[in-house]
């Protein structure tokens, strides 16, 4: 571990911006005693790498994960989540250097399902990817900045996003599994129900999706399902173009109870959605499509993840993908500890 040396704390930020250690944001000074606490609360040896992450290959180690974790503004125990969410992103399923260096405007989105949303107080509800909530922002800040740090993934270097989208600095969401008609999206990926776990999928900004019911079930239900097709993929998305990839339906709680009423539970929603992300045949050509055939956008209902979260109304969200890298950016799921063995100080 090497250290910079500094006047005070606000010579150490301008070190950091100089060096392009930074988000752009301020960030905490990762002093050794605030490091040292940060790994203590992983419950891992410090030196223990989870794996080299890309494009620059450096060592992801947990020292190096609690000092993204420290300037993040993380409480201690958020560290065995970015642990977590580290092994996720290091899998090679992730592509995360591809998707490191693509020009595509794509950021990891954590997803969070499981005891590990309350306990840790991760926002689910209204506005819960947006700003006010401690856990969501630093958590996904961490990871950015790790990316950043150990990854070498610096804007026009190395991450070559045309023009990105704000996710890259924080994109982190929990699922509202207490008003979700579905089981958690922990359990449909087959974890047990008492699991706390993290997924994450390279995706775009979230898309609005709007629908307001008439009453009539069944015309409300063929009407929402066609907009959710619509935003999950659009003509001009990578879900559509590339296929084969995957994407995150974020339902509203009034949307998912109306598919649940009408009979629906995921699986059934989800080869619903499979079946009408139906695109044309062949590759835009001059700007419009040539319709010679049809294919899938999705190759199987389950690459369409769906979970409720938000506030009630009338909006819910998709969030396509990038689709491509040699895995096409599977999505990938860890179990979270939330009670690792740590040495207590004295």
């Amino acid at each position: 571990m090497s250290f910079l040396e500094a006047r005070d704390e606000a010579d150490a930020q301008e070190q950091l911006y100089a060096l392009g250690c930074t988000d752009g944001l301020p960030v905490i000074i990762p002093t050794e005693a605030r490091v040292a606490r940060m790994v203590l609360a992983s419950g891992l040896d410090g030196n223990l790498v989870l794996g080299a992450m890309g494009p620059a290959g450096g060592a992801a180690s947990v020292e190096a994960l609690a000092t993204a974790a420290v300037m993040a503004g993380c409480p201690p125990e958020l560290m065995p989540v970015l642990c977590a969410v580290a092994e996720a992103v290091l899998d090679p399923a992730f592509d995360l250097t591809e998707m490191q260096a693509t020009t595509h405007c794509t950021a990891p989105l954590i997803l969070l399902s499981g005891p590990v949303v309350e306990a840790l107080g991760f926002a689910s509800g209204f506005g819960a990817l947006g700003p006010g909530h401690r856990a969501n922002a630093t958590l996904g800040r961490a990871l950015r900045l790790a990316m950043i740090n150990i990854g070498g993934g610096r804007p026009g270097e190395s991450d070559m996003a045309l023009l990105g989208h704000p996710g890259k600095f924080t994109y982190c969401l929990a699922e509202a599994a207490e008003a979700s008609p579905f089981p958690s999206l922990g359990v449909s990926l087959g974890f047990d129900p008492e699991d706390s776990v993290v997924t994450v999928i390279g995706a775009e900004a979230p898309q609005s999706l709007i629908f307001s019911a008439t009453g009539d079930l069944t015309q409300d239900r063929d009407g929402l399902l066609s907009i959710l097709a619509a935003g999950l993929a659009g003509p001009a998305s990578n879900n559509a173009v590339l296929t084969g990839g995957q994407a995150v339906l974020v339902l509203n709680p009034d949307h998912a109870a109306l598919l649940a009423a009408a009979g629906l539970d995921r699986r059934a929603l989800q080869a619903e959605l499979q079946t009408r992300c139906e695109v044309p045949g062949a590759l835009p050509s001059q700007g419009s499509f040539q319709r010679e055939g049809r294919r899938q956008a999705f190759r199987a209902p389950e690459d369409i993840l769906v979970l409720v979260a938000g506030g009630s109304g009338l909006y819910s969200m998709a969030m396509p993908s990038w689709c491509a890298g040699p895995h096409q950016n599977r999505a990938v799921s860890r179990r979270v500890d939330l009670n690792p063995a740590c040495e207590v100080p004295f």
